[in-house]
């Protein structure tokens, strides 16, 4: 009789433990991303990576870490081509909707820096050019929970603007992956 008590009151106790457990105490993202590159002719087409730690403060709130890689190319006259690579590393909080045990919605603003890198060769031989500057992120994505650990980043689109050599860059970047969830609140 004891267990049976014992165990009545654990199932209606349950509620009360899932509340505390609805959102993950961080989450790690990975997977690919593109960036469309804002310059002063038509555009660049980059791809690469993006990562994110998301620390959670509550159900709703978190700090989150973004860092991302984007790789390509640009003509700078008709024969040369120059290797490019940008790097944006930003923080900021993320807002997460957790009202559904089935996808997560969210939305961030963060702040941080970006790099450029580029490379060509010329008649002097391999001239690199580096420049880095204040970044600003605002965005948000839509994840597919396929368990409590796991969840898939259905994608994350983000307006990033940069400012450049004194003018303002208007990129787009969308990512898809896997979100890892650590621990529970």
């Amino acid at each position: 009789m004891r267990k049976l008590i014992f165990f009545a009151v654990l199932l209606l106790a349950m509620p009360v433990f899932a509340q505390g457990q609805d959102a993950p105490k961080a989450e790690l993202f990975g997977g690919y991303s593109y960036l469309r590159a804002d310059d002063a002719i038509d555009g660049l087409d980059l791809h690469g990576w993006n990562a994110s730690f998301a620390a959670n403060l509550n159900k709703w709130v978190g700090l989150a870490a973004d860092f991302s890689g984007h790789y390509g190319d640009a003509t700078l006259v008709p024969g040369t081509k120059a290797d490019l690579n940008m790097h944006i590393f930003t923080v900021g909080p993320r807002f997460s909707y957790r009202g559904n045990d089935r996808v997560t919605p969210f939305a961030h603003v963060l702040v941080g820096a970006a790099r450029v890198d580029s490379s060509y060769l010329s008649r002097l031989g391999k001239i690199k050019n580096s420049d880095s500057t204040f970044a600003l992120v605002l965005g948000g994505g839509l994840d597919i929970n396929a368990n409590k650990n796991l969840a898939f980043r259905l994608f994350q689109a983000d307006y990033v603007m940069t400012r450049f050599d004194g003018e303002t860059q208007n990129n787009f970047r969308i990512s898809t992956g896997l979100v890892l969830k650590l621990g529970s609140q």
